[in-house]
């Protein structure tokens, strides 16, 4: 590597010796490096091999133990407990797994599909409203046993407001994109400055919205199948709409019944819930920006308080600054990627 560094900068019209100064190494050395040819940094490795090294009969031994018919089927951290108990000891597991990659012998055997590396979706991040919206589908359950309404709903992860919603007599494509498309419109959204995300159910990952997503120049993003947790926004939105005490506890009576409900509950969720996420203040405070100024008096009022009756205070007053980012699918933490990958 050193070696061309050196010969691309002189190629470029450098001095040799102004190379090797910037690079901290004496001329002499790079030659002595090109004369030797061992090496950019003069390592040539070990002139002798290591005295544990596995002689050609003991590596032969491996290959036949791993190969043999009542051990071929197994793994090396199989193989060696039950040699053990055998009474004989051939290699490590290390050194069995080690010879059988250089023998091209790890391939994948098993009439299982090879295991795979675990993925996580794409993190994306909101620092304002109209960045990063969410969507999906929920049933609503009518009188008739085994037939739905489906309520579709956007929800802008950054302020959690309701952007819109409808609800169908049935799960389709042309719904989705007249509704979202009514959604950009009144949110006046650029193109190439919006994310929706969703799972991958049928009307999400249709021929028919993801060309009408490109047409306008929003990023689609979907989750990991079957894993909802990809989708967090919307699923705890769709808690909120089912558990909330208003919420009718037999089936609507009809499609009209359930729109009239939804109508009042995006109504009240938008600009009467104050929401935990976000400082209590109301999804729509959040989204228009008046949030800030809620959030700073409130934290002026505490500072008052405070300052008439320190000795109600132990510690500092509540935390009322503004939530400047909302992630969508947060990288893990090192102790949360070694758990997802055991």
């Amino acid at each position: 590597m050193i070696l061309g560094l050196v010969d691309e900068a002189v190629a470029a019209g450098a001095r040799q010796s102004k190379a090797c100064a910037q690079l901290e190494i004496e001329a002499r050395t790079l030659q002595r490096w090109r004369n030797q040819d061992i090496g950019d940094d003069g390592r040539a490795g070990p002139k002798s091999p290591p005295s544990n090294k596995l002689t050609s009969k003991e590596r032969a031994r491996v290959l036949e133990v791993a190969n043999s018919p009542e051990n071929r089927d197994l793994s090396p951290k199989q193989i060696v407990p039950q040699l053990a108990d055998q009474g004989e000891y051939v290699a490590s597991e290390s050194t069995m797994y080690r010879i059988l990659r250089e023998e091209k012998q790890m391939g994948h055997r098993e009439p299982s599909r090879a295991p795979s590396k675990p993925y996580r979706p794409q993190q994306y991040a909101a620092t304002g409203p109209n960045q990063v919206w969410s969507w999906d589908i929920t049933y609503l359950r009518t009188p008739v046993r085994g037939m739905f309404f489906y309520l579709y709903v956007v929800m802008d992860i950054w302020s959690r407001k309701v952007v819109a919603w409808t609800i169908e007599k049935e799960e389709s494509a042309e719904h989705a994109v007249a509704m979202i498309s009514a959604a950009c419109g009144r949110e006046g959204v650029h193109r190439d400055h919006l994310v929706i995300h969703s799972d991958n159910g049928g009307p999400m990952k249709s021929a028919t919205l993801l060309a009408f997503l490109q047409g306008i120049g929003v990023v689609p993003s979907f989750s990991r199948p079957s894993v909802s947790n990809d989708n967090p926004y919307s699923e705890s939105l769709f808690r909120t709409v089912k558990y909330r005490p208003e919420y009718p506890r037999n089936p609507f009576e009809s499609l009209e019944h359930a729109r009239r409900w939804m109508a009042w509950f995006v109504a009240w969720y938008n600009t009467e819930h104050r929401h935990s996420a976000i400082k209590f203040v109301t999804p729509q405070q959040r989204h228009d920006g008046s949030d800030r100024g809620i959030l700073a008096k409130r934290a002026s009022l505490y500072e008052e308080a405070k300052a008439k009756n320190p000795n109600r205070w132990t510690k500092e007053t509540r935390d009322w600054s503004h939530v400047d980012e909302v992630v969508l699918n947060p990288a893990l933490s090192a102790n949360e990627a070694a758990c997802e990958a055991a």
